[in-house]
């Protein structure tokens, strides 16, 4: 720990060594341009220059540096020594309280220092013998070191301001598609807990063995919906278990399996024909799963009892998703709801593209084309 203590007392320091070597080095050759001065060098001349300099090292507190310098400077040019590099310390003192302050405070301060500076110059003048002084390049360069400081703070505050706001973007986004798989999740299972009852209301009076065999359905299929959404409120809050755990992953193609259990469940002839070893990164799994998905659910509430089929194969750069049904209303009805918009944003989102459309012989189709190299 005070090792970390002692670099970041270094790195505040360090700025304030030039000034500090210029001080101690060039004040003798300048003064030797000003035989007039009022009072020649001496200790306390140096002592004010390193008072002056040393103040520069204050930068997490510029209020102060801007002060102690002020009083240093002010104190050598009133007490008549000659011009110098302690001038120099002044504007970065400014620069400091310019970029640290908000505006109207860091303005105020400096009005306030280079009040006494000016002051000071007058006295000086004064012991010198000179009738006028003019303090006009001081004030222009103090104010311009202000003014830089005063921008570079203005730009540190749009930058943060800019990450805030992808920050939040981002977030959004990230919420947006866990409402929009909480959707599609919870739309499956409470259509399939539709299809799997009314089979059970179907086959109840002549055929109780099937209709139990339902029923049962209709209880998994209900409780592992309640789960799903449990889930997801819970990331959609960002509820403290949620943010500690990792994020859990997303659904893949080895889902299928009990995505088709629970459809025929439901009284659909469904077959799934999945290509082995497709080698697919984990986005592109996900999306086609989330497609034959919302495919499915769009089969089990409008389309009735039909014969499905799902295939999912490589084509060379590309993964083909391919839902076909004989349904009679699933074009319709599904074309103009929220899923036909899902899937096709899984597969834009991936580069790829989504056609759907009925078939010339009944029924309709879900075909999806998902470069296997997705840019995200």
């Amino acid at each position: 720990m005070s090792g970390v203590w002692a670099r970041a007392r270094w790195a505040d320091a360090w700025p304030c060594l030039p000034f500090l070597a210029v001080g101690l080095i060039g004040t003798e050759p300048a003064a030797t341009y000003q035989p007039d001065a009022a009072r020649p060098l001496d200790p306390a001349a140096y002592t004010l220059i390193v008072i002056a300099a040393l103040a520069l090292a204050g930068r997490r507190r510029p209020g102060t540096a801007l002060a102690v310098n002020g009083a240093a400077v002010a104190a050598y040019l009133a007490a008549g020594y000659p011009f110098g590099p302690i001038l120099l310390t002044v504007p970065v003192a400014m620069y400091g309280v310019g970029v640290a302050w908000p505006a109207g405070r860091a303005m105020a301060v400096v009005a306030a220092d280079l009040g006494v500076l000016v002051v000071a110059l007058f006295a000086k003048a004064v012991a010198e013998g000179e009738e006028s002084v003019t303090a006009f390049p001081q004030v222009a360069i103090a104010l311009a070191a202000l003014v830089a400081g005063m921008v570079v703070r203005i730009r540190r505050e749009a930058a943060a301001g800019m990450r805030t706001e992808q920050a939040r973007r981002a977030a959004s986004e990230e919420r947006l598609r866990m409402a929009q798989d909480l959707h599609d999740t919870i739309g499956h299972g409470l259509a399939a807990i539709a299809m799997q009852a009314g089979v059970a209301l179907h086959v109840l009076d002549r055929d109780v063995a099937e209709a139990r065999h339902a029923m049962e359905a209709v209880r998994a299929t209900s409780r592992e919906s309640l789960d799903n959404l449990r889930a997801g409120l819970e990331r959609l809050r960002g509820d403290e278990p949620a943010r500690r755990g990792p994020a859990p992953p997303g659904p893949g193609l080895d889902g299928l399996g009990e995505l088709a259990d629970r459809v025929r469940a439901a009284g659909v002839e469904l077959t799934v024909d999945v290509q082995p070893d497709l080698g697919l990164a984990g986005p592109v799994e996900a999306a086609a799963f989330r497609i034959v998905r919302e495919a499915l659910t769009n089969v089990l509430r409008h389309a009735g009892a039909a014969t499905t089929l799902v295939l999912v194969r490589r084509d060379d750069a590309d993964l083909l998703v391919e839902i076909t049904d004989t349904g009679a209303g699933t074009g319709t009805a599904a074309e103009g709801g929220l899923g036909i918009r899902g899937m096709r944003a899984q597969a834009e989102q991936l580069g790829g593209t989504l056609e759907v459309g009925p078939l010339p012989a009944g029924g309709f189709s879900v075909r999806a084309r998902i470069p296997v190299e997705a840019r995200a």
